[in-house]
């Protein structure tokens, strides 16, 4: 599995040295916005942009179909409004896109794409999503999209090998640190190490991060990491990114991709890391429930603490900080390391979950109305502007040349560990049964640091929750 994986990676990295850096999640020039669900009725939701096409085009608009985009990704809602805009002022042709809350968007498609007036142009996360949404998953295989796929094998495919899903980009996620922070950490005396570059394993992380958190006043830092969002559709990064270690590991060691039961063998792994983010904190353990993901980057930006786990699309959240005091410079990406055999090796967890489709029930004008947008998107020199520039997307397509490469530090951290001869972590998460699945890890998770659950109690509780979803997706 891991040939196979890392072949598609080094392709992908390859392309993505001439281009920028998500996943879900943002941009300097984005900010995050209050973000609403659609009601359940097409009366009561949300209303569309509020830029109108010109007059003499509104024929055109009407004749040539409209564009419905469901975005995944709050953190960016404020660019694709931006976006929809332009496109419109620039084409005549109607876009709208409404924006799901955290956390939400399983929910959200259901009760959208049942509607009058369904999304044209919506997301799923891979192999799992095209299995609940194919039968709204128009065929693109004959289209400019996936003609420009910079590794067609990429795409997420059917039984019939035809394409259904793109990736509209490749993402990366590790611990992010301040460099400003661990320089001065390295020329105190008795310093663990003297540079990132001794840490490379899960031991000498841990030695370091509680030498620093003992020095913390000395450092004028209120901890180590950020806290740990635990709050209810906030738990993300650890139900889904840092779970994504165990499972990768325990599927490379039985040489499969997926499983409809697990044993979470590397779950002690999981533990490492996760105690050391809880323990070495800006925050209590017992107070991590309301704690939420914003609050979390804030406490980054604003110095309070030297290390963070998050993604290449967090660069917005930092920048957007008012009262930011982190240079733009020495922002940089560790890996995940958790005490795995071998993980001086180990690179980022880099892949994607983001991958657009066409609705094959809407009617064929708002099809080719959708297909001129997303094509838009990635040949046009405002559209590309927008992927590369403003939403921070390393995309993976042939169209996208030398100068678009990216601008933000943690998409350059990417890019840097892709090149680096490191092994990527793939993105096991992608089959991971449901989102049931992962909020209750995630309420397990928060069990755990509130002293309610043991971690063979989490343990147990993951095992059992992923074979009844794997059996219930399969019925």
């Amino acid at each position: 599995m891991k040939k196979k994986l890392l072949s598609a990676l080094l392709s992908v990295s390859m392309i993505a040295a001439m281009l920028v850096g998500c996943g879900g999640e943002g941009n300097a020039d984005s900010k995050t916005p209050e973000t609403k669900a659609p009601a359940e009725n097409d009366a009561e939701a949300p209303a569309e942009n509020d830029a109108e096409a010109p007059a003499d085009n509104d024929a055109q608009a009407n004749a040539g179909g409209s564009v419905y985009y469901l975005n995944f990704k709050p953190e960016v809602d404020e660019v694709w409004q931006e976006i929809a805009a332009a496109y419109t002022a620039e084409t005549g042709v109607e876009v709208k896109v409404v924006t799901a809350a955290s956390g939400t968007y399983e929910e959200v498609l259901k009760s959208e794409i049942a509607g009058s007036n369904a999304p044209t142009l919506f997301q799923i996360n891979g192999s799992v999503g095209y299995a609940n949404w194919k039968d709204y998953c128009m065929d693109l295989t004959d289209t400019d999209l996936y003609a420009s796929l910079s590794d067609q094998s990429l795409a997420v495919t059917g039984d019939d090998g035809k394409a259904y899903g793109i990736p509209y980009t490749v993402e990366a996620y590790g611990i992010i640190y301040n460099d400003a922070i661990m320089q001065k950490y390295f020329a105190m005396d008795g310093a663990v190490v003297t540079s990132v570059d001794e840490i490379n394993n899960f031991d000498t992380l841990k030695s370091v991060v509680e030498d620093m958190q003992a020095k913390a006043a000395d450092l004028g830092i209120d901890g180590v990491f950020a806290s740990t969002s635990l709050m209810p559709g906030e738990d993300w990064r650890w139900q889904t990114h840092t779970a994504n270690l165990p499972i990768y590991y325990e599927f490379e060691e039985k040489g499969v991709s997926d499983a409809d039961e697990i044993t979470f063998s590397y779950g002690e792994n999981f533990k490492n890391i996760f105690d050391l983010y809880i323990n070495n904190s800006t925050c209590a353990p017992g107070l991590l429930g309301s704690k939420d993901v914003a609050s979390s980057m804030a406490e980054f930006a604003l110095g309070k603490c030297a290390m963070v786990q998050n993604g290449n699309w967090a660069w917005s959240q930092i920048a957007e900080v008012d009262g930011n005091v982190v240079v733009e410079g020495d922002i940089h990406f560790l890996p995940i390391y958790t005490g795995v055999s071998g993980e001086e090796n180990q690179g980022l967890c880099i892949g994607t979950e983001n991958y657009w489709c066409i609705n094959s029930q809407v009617p064929a004008e708002d099809q080719q109305a959708t297909l001129e947008f997303v094509k838009w998107m990635i040949n046009s020199d405002a559209g590309k502007d927008y992927m590369v520039n403003r939403l921070g997307n390393a995309a993976p397509f042939t169209t996208f040349g030398d100068s678009e490469k990216p601008s933000d530090p943690l998409a350059k951290s990417m890019l840097a560990s892709m090149e680096s001869g490191k092994t990527a972590v793939p993105w096991a998460f992608t089959v991971f049964p449901s989102q049931d699945f992962k909020d209750d890890f995630g309420a397990a998770l928060l069990e755990y640091c509130n002293g309610n659950m043991t971690w063979e109690d989490v343990t147990a509780l993951v095992v059992s929750r992923w074979a009844e979803e794997k059996a219930a997706v399969a019925q």
